[in-house]
């Protein structure tokens, strides 16, 4: 079994014997296995016979890594008998991500590519990815299996890229129909951006989200797909809930209020159509609520408040990552905006302006009730003035902290900008 200073020699070869070929001609194939004795051998023998084919798309060089995870059957003795293909064992399993990332390391082409080692992926599309990845300059190329190339995935897998597909271009705001393919080629200049990447099954849809939201030019072309013979280590509740997990935090990251904006609109159009019915119940003479409609008035006032403080919070999220990644929030911060112009400008004036309607309100209702109104009357609109004074307050706080945040993440820019015009002064004179 291979140590970490055997993984150490096998690098420096590589690197002594790549070092008269040009790496940008070079792709890296990196091939991840466990337990694959059945297939590797097929596929090493497949991606080898893609090498004339690369040639012919200006690929004149051909790197074959195979990263064994951990295997307990006969994988890394056969890939052994392959002398032109490199073998990196992990002495125990450390995950799909974490064996991509081990052959990433010990490449030497600036184009790396990966695939599954159960043929299920096909090698021979590999100089189409590489093609585009030189025509189009493009940084990452996703061999997509939902872009109308044949496809043996099951039914349950194609519902959950479905999901994972519409996620990642909903909260990235741009389209990507194959966030969780195992077939890819990128550049080696973007991994510095693309990382840190996660060990796991996730690695792929991780990849795409920091992809899109990095703002790395990323073209998907159609491939065909066969469905692996055997069982998939894939399952579908466990690695389908740790997908969903790892492309919300992801893009927390970068733009928290594609996130949290709306989830912070949905509460308050729940809140809105609730208090809606509510209104015109009570404009037409309901003056009581059963239990039902002191339930759905809970439920009106909790999320009109979690609402309004929810979008606030990836708001105020977003000022806190424009600082972290030293850029002007106003840049976007690596994905379009939710509003534009930036809606949290308004937050102030919004906030007074709802704070004010409340405490008309609560004054008006004081007055009537002084006056004789029977409380009956009253109680809901003490209520709703209540939640729109909460409400305004809290417009008012977020739209301070981000004012004091976005002056911060000016600092930079402005200090470069009056230090410059200093120098203009001095070289004038």
């Amino acid at each position: 079994m291979t140590t970490g200073e055997e993984l150490s020699s096998l690098n420096a070869r590589s690197i002594a014997v790549g070092s008269d070929i040009d790496p940008a001609s070079t792709l890296s194939v990196i091939i991840p296995a466990l337990n694959e004795e059945g297939g590797i051998a097929d596929i090493i023998r497949r991606v080898q016979a893609a090498a004339p084919a690369l040639d012919g798309v200006g690929i004149h060089h051909l790197e074959i890594i195979v990263v064994d995870d951990g295997s307990r059957d006969r994988t890394p003795e056969i890939v052994a008998t392959f002398p032109t293909v490199r073998l990196l064992r992990h002495p125990k399993n450390r995950g799909y991500g974490a064996a991509i990332k081990t052959g990433f390391n010990h490449a030497s082409g600036e184009f790396l590519a990966f695939l599954d080692a159960d043929g299920t992926y096909p090698p021979e599309h590999f100089s189409a990815l590489c093609r585009i990845a030189l025509a189009e300059h493009a940084d990452v190329v996703v061999g997509s299996r939902r872009s109308g190339g044949h496809s043996e995935m099951p039914l349950v897998r194609q519902i959950g890229n479905f999901i994972w597909s519409n996620l990642v271009s909903l909260i990235g705001n741009q389209r990507v129909d194959d966030p969780a393919s195992g077939m890819r080629v990128l550049r080696q200049s973007a991994l510095h951006q693309l990382y840190p990447l996660p060990d796991g099954l996730n690695f792929t849809p991780v990849m795409s989200t920091r992809a899109v939201h990095e703002g790395l030019k990323v073209v998907e072309v159609p491939i065909p797909y066969r469905e692996r013979v055997g069982r998939s280590k894939l399952n579908i509740v466990r690695d389908g809930t740790r997908f969903l997990k790892t492309i919300l935090w992801t893009t927390m990251e970068y733009n928290p209020v594609r996130v949290l904006g709306m989830a912070g609109l949905a509460a308050l159009g729940i809140a809105t159509a609730i208090g809606v019915v509510i209104t015109a119940l009570r404009l037409e003479g309901v003056t009581s609520l059963g239990p039902l409609g002191v339930f759905a008035l809970f439920c009106a006032l909790v999320l009109g408040v979690a609402g309004v403080s929810i979008f606030s919070l990836g708001a105020t999220f977003n000022y806190l990552v424009s600082l972290f990644h030293r850029k002007h929030v106003r840049e976007g911060l690596f994905g379009k905006p939710l509003f534009n112009p930036s809606l949290d400008q308004h937050f102030g004036g919004l906030g007074v302006f709802v704070g004010l309607i409340g405490i008309a309100m609560a004054g008006t209702s004081l007055i009537l009730s002084l006056s004789g109104w029977d409380i009956a009357r009253l109680w809901l609109w003490l209520v709703v003035s209540a939640l729109l004074v909460l409400v305004g307050l809290q417009l008012i706080i977020s739209w301070i902290l981000m004012r004091v945040l976005e002056k911060l993440s000016e600092r930079d820019l402005r200090i470069n900008q009056e230090m410059g015009s200093v120098l203009e002064d001095n070289t004038a004179a």
